[in-house]
């Protein structure tokens, strides 16, 4: 027989009599495939560390508005000596505060009584209560150099390191680095504030020029937890499994001419997802089953806390899934709850940090004590520090305007050596001191921290190799076990 006479393997998979049924065979096959290799063509499949590491996800706590450092985590005594009184000296400085200093200003010495906590003697206000009897096993990063003042490059910069929209989010560089660790939900998890969406909406968690199939996946607070997810009614699973089967194959033929179509990959993976997700994502959004003590430690029982203290408990069972990458965002746009407290900064700070104290306090004390924070990677930010004056004169309640120069993170889990220090600032807290800490250096050390190379990580985009680090970052090692 003419060997040329044998029909493609398309052609075979057409003509046969059962050939839905072999591909579903060859996607199992495929499956195991991928799993012994980590074929880098299937986006949901777990790939390899470049270098040992103990975190295998990461929960990211963003704070929308700007966390104001020296009424949380950085006790500056010297702001109560000059409190109503212009700063003492004016730190070499540029851009916008440089323009605000030279204005008549004056100091705001911070409001809140600060202690030391635990065997590293950590600074903390107290607004933390909670969070404070876990000082040991953070890390905190203090003087972090943004590239903007305003809210939305800024927070387009902490969360996808650049300032200017259409970049990959950290969750994205995170799941296209290592896939995801359960095929029956997304690699990346978002769980923004029921109030409402950040600054910058779903480009905070975009996949930018990444393949689509690496973009987050928001869950909503309350109904079905994705838009669209549940079944019409009167179709059985069985049903809709077939309809499955044909589907794929159909789109697999399509996609067959088509090539290289990132964007069409994705949507083709995205509904033999979504059937999957429709048994798994209701369960684990359902919190009903979990023993009171384990809700009364996130704070539901208060109304104060519920909210956010519901977003950290999906995150911990984001986590027992093995979804590689969670981002949970605290605050709406910038009004009244967000962190952009340019008035009332003592008024606001009371209201946010009693929505997040406990049930982030109570995240970490879960993931302990579970033996999950030594595999997960816990990171704190926001999108710009404040600063430790006003213009003009004083007022009965003082806010704070936006700094770029010092911004404070905070870091636990995995490698992360808790109690310990990277970066500072000077004594009003208005800008670093000793070499500069950029917003790159922190990714460069989450990566290093999920066991990713940041060179290694990286994606070629209009002519140009792309990396989240942009020009690379130092790993601070100074917080790394």
């Amino acid at each position: 027989m003419n060997p040329n006479a044998w029909p493609n393997r398309r052609e075979f998979l057409s003509r046969a009599w059962n050939g839905i049924g072999a591909i579903g065979l060859s996607g199992l096959l495929a499956d195991e495939l991928r799993a012994s290799t980590g074929n880098k063509f299937d986006p949901f499949a777990a790939q390899l560390t470049h270098f040992p590491r103990k975190a295998k996800n990461c929960i990211f706590l963003f704070m929308q508005g700007g966390v104001s450092q020296m009424d949380s985590f950085e006790h500056k005594p010297k702001l109560r000596e000059l409190h109503g009184k212009p700063l003492s000296r004016i730190p070499e400085i540029s851009g916008e505060l440089q323009g605000r200093l030279s204005f008549p200003h004056v100091t705001i010495g911070s409001p809140f009584e600060f202690a030391q906590h635990g065997q590293s003697g950590r600074w903390l206000s107290d607004r933390f209560p909670h969070l404070s009897q876990h000082v040991d096993d953070l890390a905190f990063i203090h003087g972090i150099k943004t590239d903007n003042q305003n809210h939305g490059p800024s927070t387009l910069h902490v969360n996808t390191g650049s300032q200017f929209p259409g970049s990959p989010s950290v969750g994205s560089w995170i799941s296209y680095g290592l896939g995801s660790g359960n095929r029956n939900m997304p690699g990346y998890v978002v769980i923004q504030d029921p109030r409402g969406a950040p600054v910058n909406g779903a480009a905070i968690w975009s996949n930018g020029f990444l393949p689509a199939a690496y973009q987050g996946t928001l869950l909503r607070p309350t109904g079905t937890p994705i838009l669209n997810l549940a079944s019409p009614k009167g179709v059985s699973r069985q049903r809709q499994r077939r309809e499955m089967d044909a589907l794929q194959w159909l789109n697999q033929r399509h996609l067959t001419r088509r090539g290289g179509d990132s964007e069409l990959e994705a949507r083709i993976s995205a509904y033999e997802l979504a059937f999957r997700m429709q048994t798994e994502a209701p369960e684990l959004m359902d919190i009903s089953n979990e023993p009171e003590h384990v809700k009364n430690l996130y704070g539901l029982d208060n109304g104060t806390t519920s909210a956010f203290g519901r977003q950290c408990l999906l995150a911990r069972r984001l986590v027992e899934s093995g979804v590689r990458h969670t981002l949970l965002v605290h605050g709406v746009q910038i009004s009244s709850s967000s962190w952009d407290d340019h008035g009332n900064v003592k008024g606001g700070m009371i209201r946010h940090c009693a929505e997040v104290d406990k049930p982030v306090s109570g995240l970490l004390a879960d993931l302990k004590q579970r033996g999950l924070l030594d595999e997960t990677l816990v990171v704190w930010a926001s999108e710009m520090g404040r600063t430790p004056f006003k213009n003009g004169g004083m007022s009965g309640n003082p806010g704070r305007e936006h700094n770029s120069w010092a911004l404070t993170m905070w870091m636990a889990g995995g490698d992360v050596k808790g109690g310990t220090t990277a970066g500072a600032t000077d004594e009003f807290s208005l800008r670093g001191i000793g070499e500069t800490i950029h917003v790159r250096d922190v990714h460069a050390t989450i990566l290093d921290l999920m066991g990713l190379n940041q060179e290694n990580v990286n994606f070629k985009h209009a002519g140009r190799i792309r990396k989240l680090t942009d020009i690379g970052g130092r790993i601070l090692k100074e917080v790394v076990a």
